[in-house]
């Protein structure tokens, strides 16, 4: 493939409560990009092990589980949907159950063999902006574009508490940088964004103006060759 013709990613890693979907969806919006949720591709498995009795601390149970299910990958609205069964369990994969279980699929490594392969299949959609915890280390760590989002743990938590939800942000940041396959980590390359006291505005906008400096330079580039 012609690489001026390639599919842009622009990749938003980050702990989490970082603001990585908030700002991933506004900076998609923005560039009229497909807008990726990782995440929530590894909340639906752990909300299908759930659903099906497969004990999630039993990584060739989950392992086992993510080779058979049936999934389908759709764009709705300019977002992609991981669909199980042609169903999206959008509100089911929110729930507290599930977050706590997310961990412990997404440390097992065939899941993640699977994720990236299943996440680089979405350039079929085009330009994409994906956020997730190793989008520019491990699904797409060619690209140009790679930003890592983080703030105070304090501030973090209010957000999550503003969400309605609790979550215990500390051991997740330490269990998602201590698992052996593809450990939360700022990528090579990335621009690192510390939007403790920023508004979502605030930090999108800052992005935007980064990715549009980027595709500048990427322009330049290549009409001197």
């Amino acid at each position: 493939m012609n690489p001026a013709s390639e599919p842009i990613v622009v990749a938003i890693d980050g702990t989490s409560a970082s603001g990585k979907s908030t700002n991933a969806r506004l900076v998609a919006r923005a560039l009229s990009f497909v807008y990726v949720d990782t995440g929530a591709m590894y909340r639906t498995l752990a909300w299908y092990c759930l659903q099906k009795r497969i004990d999630v601390e039993d990584s060739k149970a989950v392992a086992a589980a993510c080779r058979r299910w049936k999934t389908q990958l759709i764009c709705v609205e300019g977002a992609v949907r991981l669909l199980v069964d042609g169903y999206y369990p959008e509100k089911e994969i929110r729930t507290p159950a599930v977050s706590d279980a997310v961990p412990k699929v997404a440390r097992v490594p065939r899941v993640r063999t699977w994720m990236r392969q299943t996440q680089r299949a979405c350039l079929r959609f085009g330009n994409l902006v994906m956020e997730g915890r190793d989008i520019g280390t491990n699904v797409f760590p060619e690209t140009e574009f790679k930003f890592y989002l983080d703030a105070p743990l304090a501030e973090r938590e209010q957000r999550r508490i503003a969400d309605g939800v609790t979550e215990n942000l500390q051991k997740r940041d330490r269990q998602d940088s201590e698992r052996a396959a593809a450990p939360l980590m700022i990528p090579l390359g990335a621009t690192i964004v510390n939007n403790g006291g920023q508004t979502p505005q605030q930090t999108s906008e800052w992005i935007l103006a980064e990715v549009q400096r980027k595709l500048s330079e990427r322009t330049a580039r290549r009409a001197r060759t």
